[in-house]
């Protein structure tokens, strides 16, 4: 990082990686070592700390009988089964933790035009409760407060993980302030699609270019379109090539490609920038960091050069 650059503004905190059952598959060590990625992509970070959401905002959005078994710890076990993690204590923690920290993310893009969440994009969790990995759904609750409390007026929540946000899409169907784009491999996890407002189902090996071709004008029309204040981003890398729950093959060029085109095309638009770390899977953790850390940088970076071209 040169010394003109500023630092990357990230919400982070250390309670984002509790821990879980030894060999579990959900590689939540991701989360603790993407800032030593991004100190090794000489990537300098303002971290920030998040502040929990209030259980009232986790209300608003799922069902409030859920969220109460969650913070206590006492979800059933086809419940947890469901979701694919136990919910513990310091799980419970956590998913207030993460929601505190999107809309967190939000408002500091909303005040300076960018930011991120260092884990988040909890996609999969629906109104009745948690599915995929995902206990309670940051995105939808941290977009639902920034709406009812005026901080914006039309929200864009662009995800780009390689599974659909389905249960996004479920919470947020018939509103026209919260607006869904999902670009995801058609025939990957949820086996059963809901509706967003906009659907990219793409075939199993879809690379870069393909995969950009059909982001970049669905993207645009949908900013066009609506004019959202605030576009919340949900940047999974697992649509890599190398991810072992992806049926995609973008490769590290690809993703920075895509981070790049949301952040240029968000920025032209006039909207703020927050950005999730969304999923990404591999046999060793730190793969996964990597690939988020590049993707963060990127965005960042296309942020500031579309932003100050744009103001130029």
């Amino acid at each position: 990082m040169s010394l003109a650059e500023p630092p990357l503004p990230l919400f982070y905190h250390p309670d984002y990686a509790p821990p879980l059952p030894p060999g579990h598959r959900f590689p939540m060590s991701k989360y603790a070592l993407l800032l030593p990625a991004l100190a090794a992509a000489r990537q300098g970070v303002q971290t920030l700390d998040p502040d929990l959401m209030p259980v009232e905002w986790l209300h608003e959005v799922h069902d409030p009988g859920y969220i109460d078994a969650v913070l206590a710890a006492s979800v059933p076990p086809d419940v947890e089964r469901r979701i694919g993690l136990p919910v513990t204590p310091a799980v419970a923690r956590r998913t207030r933790l993460v929601a505190g920290g999107t809309h967190a993310a939000a408002l500091h893009a909303l005040a300076h035009g960018w930011a991120a969440n260092g884990a988040g994009g909890s996609h999969h969790a629906g109104p009745d409760g948690g599915a995929g990995y995902c206990v309670t759904n940051d995105l939808a609750i941290a977009a639902n407060r920034l709406v009812a409390e005026g901080q914006a007026r039309c929200i864009l929540i662009v995800d780009c993980d390689v599974h659909q946000g389905d249960g996004t899409a479920r919470i947020m169907a018939g509103r026209d302030d919260i607006i869904t784009l999902s670009i995801h491999a058609e025939k990957n996890f949820p086996v059963r699609k809901a509706r967003s407002t906009h659907d990219i189902g793409l075939p199993d090996g879809t690379g870069d270019a393909d995969y950009l071709a059909a982001l970049e004008p669905a993207l645009s029309a949908l900013l066009a379109r609506h004019r959202p204040g605030l576009v919340l981003h949900q940047a999974g890398v697992d649509p890599h090539k190398d991810d072992r729950l992806g049926r995609l093959a973008l490769t590290d060029d690809g993703l920075v490609a895509r981070e790049v085109l949301v952040a240029r095309l968000a920025a032209r638009a006039g909207a703020a920038l927050a950005v999730t770390l969304g999923g990404g899977y591999a046999n060793d953790p730190a793969d996964v960091a990597r690939r988020h850390a590049l993707a963060l940088r990127a965005s960042w970076q296309a942020w500031r050069t579309a932003a100050r071209d744009a103001a130029a």
